[in-house]
């Protein structure tokens, strides 16, 4: 495809990507994502459309509020381009068809789930139920419109759901009698129903695998000795620290997506042989 073609794609992706950013703000306050429009979050004062485009604005602001002057932060753009690049990897990858759409979107909802639990610790209903909806539905017009894989049939969507946001549960529990406090949300148990819905169930199991070693990983070399450094400087006693889950889940459900079966092979070959 002719450059035009992928700048096209991208600045479909990178719109798509500025109305993220509002749901990633306002869902998590119970807001409306449609009313009102967009708004300086600092001083209120709603912007114009042309300091609103996406990636393009915010360095001609040089950063900053075009009314008040605070900085604007480079989460915006960031999630943006970030989008514009899932798309663009979604059509390179299936080329301009109905599955590319349904990676793209799926990819896009996980960065919004992880870039939302990431700063409010909390993955809101509308991404998950959204993206389980959705996939559900996907998963049934692929049967006529062709091209599932990698995503899960029907069949395996429904089954991959109920394992998923089952075995999410279960590790909840466990990191709850361990940590003696709520170790995981109600929002990924519903995030893994999604991901288990496009996964599968052996993919389901998969990823929640990958992203508890993930977690596990951040959470000895990274959380624990920051927040122990932060106790000792602040003088107040050290709390283990919650991990936001749903930042490890959602890599590890596109990496269950595009390699978990020869991952499951290699695992259980390794097993059995």
């Amino acid at each position: 495809m002719s450059v035009i073609v992928w700048v096209y794609v991208f600045c479909v992706g990178a719109c798509i990507g500025s109305f993220l950013n509002v749901c990633i703000l306002r869902w998590p306050a119970d807001e409306s994502v449609i009313r009102p429009r967009s708004k300086c979050p600092r001083c209120g004062n709603g912007l114009a459309w042309y300091d609103n485009i996406p990636v393009v604005s915010w360095f001609v602001l040089r950063a900053r509020c075009r009314s008040c002057g605070l900085p604007i932060s480079p989460l915006y753009p960031t999630v943006e381009a970030l989008t514009g690049l899932i798309w663009v990897a979604s059509v390179d990858y299936a080329g301009p068809t109905f599955l590319a759409l349904r990676l793209a979107i799926f990819v896009t909802i996980l960065l919004g789930i992880a870039v939302t639990d990431l700063r409010e610790y909390v993955i809101p209903d509308g991404f998950t139920v959204t993206g389980l909806l959705f996939v559900i539905a996907a998963s049934i017009a692929g049967v006529f419109l062709g091209g599932d894989y990698p995503f899960a049939g029907p069949l395996d969507a429904l089954f991959g759901a109920c394992v998923g946001a089952g075995a999410i549960t279960i590790v909840g529990w466990l990191g709850e009698v361990a940590l003696k406090k709520e170790a995981m949300g109600f929002g990924d148990s519903t995030l893994m129903a999604m991901s288990g819905a496009a996964l599968g169930p052996g993919r389901a199991l998969l990823t929640v695998l990958i992203a508890a070693v993930l977690g596990a990983a951040a959470f000895l070399l990274m959380v624990i000795p920051i927040a122990w450094l932060r106790a000792r400087a602040r003088k107040v006693e050290f709390e283990t620290p919650l991990v936001p889950f749903g930042v490890f889940l959602a890599p590890a459900s596109v990496v269950a997506l595009f390699w978990g079966d020869p991952l499951l092979t290699w695992y259980i070959g390794h097993l059995t042989g």
